[in-house]
């Protein structure tokens, strides 16, 4: 089995495996602009041009991030409680937002919003392509059924 993209040991969230190796540069290469969604918990309620920042591209290190959709979660999610929990601060309110991309550098989503001064206190992956977590618990996997797979991978180039 091989996992298609990555998750760091930080992050939660969605993670497709499959046994054709080849089918990772297919969905994940910029050039097939496959979207990944991540929901971040940040610190700080992020203001319109925090946002906006995001979603023009960041200039991080040496690496110009491409353009994505950033947005406030309205209403709030209510995600249970990560174990080992977050680093809570009192006198500092967080919230949640969304990052749509279709580049997935080291560390990019945390590496954007601590960039534009909201650090990421927890980060989950809620869709690849077409493809969403969905009720999926912390643990728990299932198969693609035929039509799900052929939903994920249309329209991916050959590489």
């Amino acid at each position: 089995m091989y996992p298609i993209g990555r998750l760091d040991a930080e992050s939660e969230g969605l993670l497709l495996l499959s046994d054709e190796p080849h089918l990772n540069n297919r969905l994940l290469h910029p050039d097939n602009a496959h979207s990944r969604t991540y929901w971040a918990q940040v610190e700080r309620l992020p203001t319109p041009e925090a946002l906006s920042g995001l979603q023009r591209g960041l200039l991080i290190g040496d690496h110009q991030t491409l353009p994505c959709r950033a947005w406030m979660l309205e209403p709030q999610p209510l995600i249970p409680p990560r174990d080992p929990p977050i680093r809570v601060r009192i006198s500092v309110p967080d919230c949640w937002i969304a990052l749509s991309l279709v580049e997935g550098k080291n560390h990019q989503v945390r590496r954007m919003t601590a960039a534009v001064g909201h650090p990421t206190l927890r980060l989950i992956r809620v869709r690849i392509g077409e493809f969403d977590l969905g009720g999926l618990g912390v643990g728990q996997w299932r198969e693609l059924s035929l039509g799900e797979r052929a939903q994920i991978f249309a329209g991916a180039k050959r590489r």
